[in-house]
């Protein structure tokens, strides 16, 4: 039987993901700089193959998946929109994604102290989704 923990980790870790990787397609499209396309291509992957763990997860449980909360990806969305109107280079791009991978970072972090009758299993996704923002985080610092 799995954790009450365990199912409210794992939906919040596939809301985190499900969030990236609208992020990414959305930012995707103003990427001028080859490099930072393939970067965020290979991000949008990894972010796609944790989704991927994290709901056949859910499944194995008969549990639905659960997306990002609707007004906070509505307000992130306009949010992004005005600010690559105003600005569309790469610069602007890796700062938008530094902030989306630092506020999945804190956010996780804290579900995962939230949470700690969750399974090792739904913990180490998780950790796996901190440690993805993580590096994605430092990759795009070059873009700064």
């Amino acid at each position: 039987m799995m954790s009450e923990d365990t199912i409210k980790l794992l939906k919040e870790c596939d809301a985190g993901c499900k969030m990236a990787t609208d992020s990414i397609a959305q930012v995707e499209k103003y990427a001028e700089k080859e490099a930072l396309k393939k970067l965020l291509d290979q991000y949008q992957k990894k972010h796609e193959k944790l989704k991927e763990e994290i709901t056949e997860q859910l499944q194995k449980f008969q549990k639905e998946e659960q997306g990002p909360d609707k007004l906070a990806s509505a307000f992130a969305w306009i949010t992004t929109e005005m600010k690559l109107l105003m600005k569309d280079n790469s610069h602007q791009i890796a700062k938008i994604m530094m902030d989306g991978c630092n506020m999945g970072i804190q956010s996780v972090s804290e579900y995962l102290n939230q949470y700690p009758q969750a399974s090792q299993e739904s913990k180490s996704l998780a950790k796996k989704l901190v440690e993805t923002e993580e590096m994605f985080m430092k990759e795009l610092k070059k873009f700064l």
